[in-house]
């Protein structure tokens, strides 16, 4: 038990880290930090509550799981509900706290609530499924949700400092969030319908699952690097007026 919830545990804290490592210039206090980990996990309620209400009323609209009930599942009822969850947490407190003071905050802040929300999804997984979901999680379910958190958070940062575009801004990251996590559950969770795999076999779907996937992160990477730039030239602004 307890090295299933410590597996459940470790990819989580380890992105955290990492992400937490990459803000070289003006450190956030961890206060604000924990409080997002744990306002992530908060976040899984919202979220459980609309695919619980959404579900039953999609599989009577498309009966017999269709394409597009999994189009629909993955992209709106899934997606949309986890993301949009995420976002009204950093939203409502991390936008708001006076420690968000340059752009790389924004993707600190969105990877913190979404380590917190991954963590206790991941938990729940591994301790239902066991040693080998956990392992799978591991590698793949939990960075594509740190991901997703930088995809956004990059253009909330951008948003926060940049009043009269904030809502193109966060309507981008919101929207590249939700597009690459319905494109990963969406072919995923296709290898549960009879329908396609008559045609298209599982190892194809999941090839699929693993490009949404690794262009996420390669998207994630580089919005790292934009921010830490922004976040370097920021820095020596400041030093240079002192």
């Amino acid at each position: 038990m307890l090295s299933l919830l410590a597996l459940a545990i470790a990819p989580g804290a380890a992105i955290t880290l990492y992400i937490y490592s990459r803000d070289k210039y003006d450190r956030e206090p961890l206060k604000p930090l924990l409080i997002s980990f744990l306002l992530g996990m908060v976040a899984t309620a919202p979220a459980i509550y609309i695919q619980v209400l959404l579900k039953p009323l999609l599989y009577l609209q498309f009966p017999g799981f269709t394409i597009w009930y999994y189009f629909l599942l993955s992209f709106i009822v899934v997606a949309a509900s986890e993301e949009g969850s995420k976002y009204l947490m950093l939203r409502c407190y991390a936008y708001r706290n006076k420690a968000f003071n340059e752009p790389f905050d924004g993707i600190i802040y969105s990877v913190m609530i979404s380590m917190g929300f991954a963590t206790l999804e991941n938990i729940d997984y591994v301790l239902n499924y066991g040693f080998r979901t956990g392992l799978i999680r591991l590698f793949i379910s939990v960075p594509s949700h740190g991901a997703f958190a930088v995809l956004a958070g990059y253009h909330v940062g951008l948003a926060k400092f940049d009043q009269p575009h904030a809502i193109k801004h966060i309507v981008k990251g919101l929207l590249l969030a939700i597009f690459f996590h319905g494109a990963f559950d969406f072919f995923l969770l296709l290898q549960n319908s009879s329908q396609v795999k008559q045609y298209v076999s599982n190892g194809l779907l999941i090839t699929g699952a693993l490009v949404a996937w690794s262009i996420a992160i390669r998207m994630a990477v580089r919005s790292i690097r934009l921010h830490e730039e922004l976040s370097r030239k920021h820095n020596q602004c400041d030093n240079s007026i002192i």
